[in-house]
């Protein structure tokens, strides 16, 4: 039985050891793999240039998702102060409208009713003014007494009064007292466009009556369009009121759009993003409101180890440069890339600073030789 034990040992013992050197070897290999040597002719035929990473300032990408909205002050709700009937309109939803262009006629018995009293009014001051006029003359002269004078004033002013509030009355119902008459008195009153923009919605047809709460139409002022983009809490510091940012649509990434930051709203909404609204340089009508858009802010970072981007490579999905160790041997070390810009990549990696010797050019070329187990 010990014999049998005994033996069960030495044999787990061997499989250990050999698991052990099997496993030294594979590390070996793999070390052995990282690095790899060329012959100067070798050298020469790939092209192959040895220099320094650069310290640069990177202009760092921060991108940005939204849409297309137009602010509250350039959406106008068409509505009227009386109800009334919907007698013409030639609106549709999408139509461009000018400032003072007829959107709408409405007809009621109330505008008749509301003209009348205007006239009617207008005639009493006129009556309460000869009146007090009068009452004046006489009452300089000790004819009439101080409280007939005082009377006939107020009546004057109480007439005036009157008279003043159903003007402006009809003024909100675009009727001119000034020229209105007894003879032109109308049943129909004019809607007319308070800006130039868009017809977004329509809400009437011939016939229908709106009560003094209904909205008539929805217009949209176009040209005053902004991007609503959102950006999480991590990089909000990034951002300022006046940075220049490149908007472009899903539809058409090459059209791009300048457009700077206006206002950062840094109340964090439930995805914990702020809302950055951006005015666009020049309007362009491909902007329509609802539009998912994109957009590219460029933020300054810190000074940063820099490569031509010819010199990273990526392989087995991890990016890697090439280091020079002397004597045409290259070793391939990990590196985490970052920004892009002006033809440099921004890499970090302990193993690579400044004064390190790295493959600028044709680190691809070097790659493949690599691969193939430096045959070229």
């Amino acid at each position: 039985m010990k014999t049998y034990i005994i033996t069960i040992l030495g044999l787990l013992l061997l499989v250990s050891c050999k698991a052990d050197k099997k496993e030294q070897e594979s590390k070996t290999e793999t070390k052995q793999q990282e690095s790899i040597q060329l012959s100067a002719e070798q050298v020469r035929n790939a092209g192959m240039i040895v220099g320094n990473p650069e310290e640069r300032n990177v202009k760092g990408i921060l991108q940005l998702q939204g849409t297309v909205t137009v602010p509250p002050k350039s959406v106008v709700t068409v509505s009227i102060p009386l109800g009334g009937y919907i007698r013409k309109t030639d609106l549709m939803a999408g139509m461009h409208v000018k400032k003072g262009q007829l959107l709408a006629v409405l007809e009621d018995m109330q505008y008749i009713q509301l003209q009348q009293d205007y006239l009617t009014a207008k005639e009493k001051f006129q009556l309460a003014k000869s009146e007090y006029d009068r009452q004046k003359e006489l009452n300089a002269k000790k004819a009439s007494s101080d409280k007939l004078f005082e009377q006939t004033a107020t009546e004057m002013q109480t007439q005036r009064i009157y008279m003043s509030s159903l003007a402006q009355k009809l003024a909100l119902l675009n009727i001119n007292v000034k020229t209105l008459t007894a003879s032109n008195i109308s049943k129909t009153i004019a809607i007319v466009s308070p800006i130039n923009g868009l017809v977004s919605k329509v809400n009437v047809n011939v016939g229908k009556y709106m009560a003094p709460t209904d909205m008539l139409f929805e217009l949209m002022d176009m040209s005053d369009i902004v991007l609503v983009m959102n950006a999480f809490e991590k990089d909000i510091h990034l951002l300022s009121v006046g940075q220049t940012v490149t908007a472009f649509s899903n539809a058409n990434p090459k059209k791009r759009y300048s457009a700077k930051i206006s206002y950062i709203n840094k109340s964090l909404n439930d995805d914990r993003a702020a809302e950055v609204i951006c005015r666009v340089n020049k309007y362009d009508s491909s902007l329509i409101p609802g539009l998912f858009i994109n957009a590219e802010a460029e933020i300054e970072n810190e000074k940063a180890i820099t490569v031509p981007e010819d010199a990273v490579v990526r392989w087995q999905g991890k990016f890697f440069v090439f280091a020079a160790t002397g004597n045409n041997n290259y070793k391939m070390v990990a590196v985490e890339p970052g920004t892009a810009s002006e033809g440099y990549r921004q890499i970090k990696s302990s193993l690579i600073n400044a004064s390190s010797k790295i493959v600028t050019k044709n680190a691809y070329t070097l790659l493949m030789t690599f691969m193939n187990g430096g045959d070229q």
